[in-house]
């Protein structure tokens, strides 16, 4: 009887064990794509203000361009966060 009982909480600590260790990943693949869609967008928005500033100073129009472009690059950003994440979405 007491080997019977070691051997069922040997699979019950195992099974735990699994669980927790299937947690872990879990947890860090949701802060990986956090990260991710965080850093999209700010890449668009760095990039289109970027760009805007470059213009401006080459068509000497400030600071209409930049303005123009930053707002560009914040769309652009929402969609490439929202493309991430319905592609996530389906994957999971």
């Amino acid at each position: 009887m007491p080997d019977d009982f070691k051997t069922r909480l040997k699979i019950a600590k195992s099974k735990i064990k699994k669980k927790l260790d299937n947690d872990v990943e879990k947890r860090g693949s949701f802060m990986g794509n956090a990260f991710k869609l965080g850093t999209e967008l700010v890449a668009a928005v760095t990039v289109g203000t970027i760009i805007g500033f470059i213009l401006d100073s080459w068509f000497d129009t400030k600071p209409w361009l930049i303005v123009i472009f930053f707002f560009l690059g914040a769309a652009a950003g929402m969609l490439n966060v929202i493309r991430a994440a319905n592609r996530m979405q389906r994957e999971d």
